[in-house]
C-alpha cells in the first residue's frame, strides 16, 4: 500500500511440476492447498517497469493451474471514468476549505518545503484531502523514476486473462478501498504525506531494494523494509492492511471447499508478518507452503 504462457491445454490436462527440496530460490508466493483444490497467493508489486521483467516464470505455473484470478479490484470490470469520479467525491474538497486547512499551519509548511526539495509544487494539490495528496505524490515520485502501472503485476495478468477468457474476481470494491483512505482521521492522513514526501528522494532506491527481494521471495527484508514504516502509525496499518488481511484470509479458507483453483493477487505487503495473509492461514491450520523458483523454469 503502496506497490505479471504456459500453454493452458497441456497444464490442465497434467499436473504442474513443482520444485521440490532446495532447488531454485523462493518467490513471494505461497500454495495453500484444501481437499479438492489449490488457492495460490501471490504477492504484486502493483507498479513496474519494464526493464522488471520477465517475471519468475514459476507464476505462470500457478496462473495454468488457476481457474480463476483474484485480485484486490476486479481489474476487468473497471472503468476509469467511474473510477476517477470515485476518488473525486471521496478526496476532491468542495467547500473552499484547503490542504493547508486540514493539516494545520506547522505539517503543511513542513510538507511544503519538502515537496520544493523533490519538485513538486504542493499547491496543485490545495483541493485534494490529505490522503489523496499523499497518493498524487507517490505516484508522481514514481512516475519520475519509470514505473508505471502497465508494467505492475495486477495489468499484466489482467491483460493475461482477459486474452485467455479467464474469469477474473475482486476482493473488495474502489469505492470500499477509498473509504479505508477517506475514513483515516486527519492525522493518520497528514502522516502519510509527510511520510511519502520524506521519504521521497530515496524511493527509487529503497523500491529496487524491494523488487530484488520480491523476486527472491525474501520476506525478511520486505517485513524489515515495509512494515517498519507502519510501526508507529498503528490506525493506518489497521486499515489499510491488519483488518483487511483477516478479512481476506476468511474468504480464502472458503474457497478451499471449492473445487476450482485459484491465483489471488494482493500486494506484497499484505503477505509479510505475523498478521500477514500466509502467517493466518497457517493459524487456521491450512496446508500452505512458500513456492520456489525453478532453474529449470528460468
Amino acid at each position: 500500500m503502496k506497490l505479471a504462457a504456459l500453454a493452458l491445454l497441456c497444464c490442465a490436462l497434467a499436473p504442474p511440476a513443482w520444485p521440490e527440496g532446495d532447488a531454485g530460490h523462493p518467490v513471494a508466493m505461497w500454495r495453500a492447498d484444501g481437499a479438492t483444490n489449490t488457492v495460490y497467493v501471490l504477492g504484486s508489486i502493483h507498479l513496474l517497469r519494464a526493464e522488471d521483467h520477465p517475471l519468475p516464470r514459476i507464476i505462470d505455473v500457478a496462473y495454468a493451474d488457476a481457474e480463476v484470478l483474484v485480485m484486490e479490484l476486479d481489474m476487468d470490470d473497471l472503468d476509469a471514468l467511474s473510477t476517477q469520479a470515485a476518488f473525486n467525491r471521496a478526496g476532491v474538497l468542495r467547500d473552499g476549505t484547503t490542504l493547508r486547512d486540514l493539516m494545520g499551519d506547522e505539517r503543511y509548511v513542513t510538507a511544503e518545503e519538502t515537496a520544493t526539495q523533490l519538485d513538486i509544487p504542493l499547491d496543485m494539490l490545495d483541493s485534494s484531502e490529505p490522503w489523496l495528496a499523499a497518493i498524487t505524490v507517490e505516484l508522481m515520485i514514481l512516475y519520475r523514476s519509470g514505473f508505471d502501472p502497465r508494467f505492475g503485476i495486477e495489468m499484466t495478468m489482467t491483460e493475461r486473462a482477459t486474452s485467455d477468457g479467464k474469469p477474473i474476481e475482486g476482493l473488495e470494491s474502489v469505492d470500499e478501498q477509498l473509504s479505508f483512505l477517506d475514513g483515516l482521521s486527519l492525522d493518520a492522513q497528514a502522516e502519510m504525506l509527510l511520510q511519502i514526501l520524506e521519504q521521497g528522494a530515496g524511493l527509487r532506491d529503497s523500491i529496487d531494494a524491494m523488487i530484488d527481494a520480491w523476486r527472491h521471495g525474501d520476506m525478511a527484508v520486505l517485513e524489515r523494509e515495509l512494515l517498519e514504516s507502519m510501526e508507529e502509525q498503528t490506525e493506518l496499518g489497521d486499515a489499510l492492511i491488519w483488518n483487511r488481511n483477516r478479512r481476506w484470509a476468511d474468504t480464502i479458507v472458503t474457497w478451499l471447499d471449492d473445487d476450482r483453483d485459484y491465483l489471488v493477487i494482493v500486494g506484497a505487503l499484505h503477505l509479510v508478518g505475523d498478521g500477514g495473509v500466509p502467517a493466518l492461514l497457517d493459524a487456521r491450520g491450512v496446508d500452505i507452503r512458500q513456492l520456489r523458483e525453478s532453474p529449470e523454469l528460468r
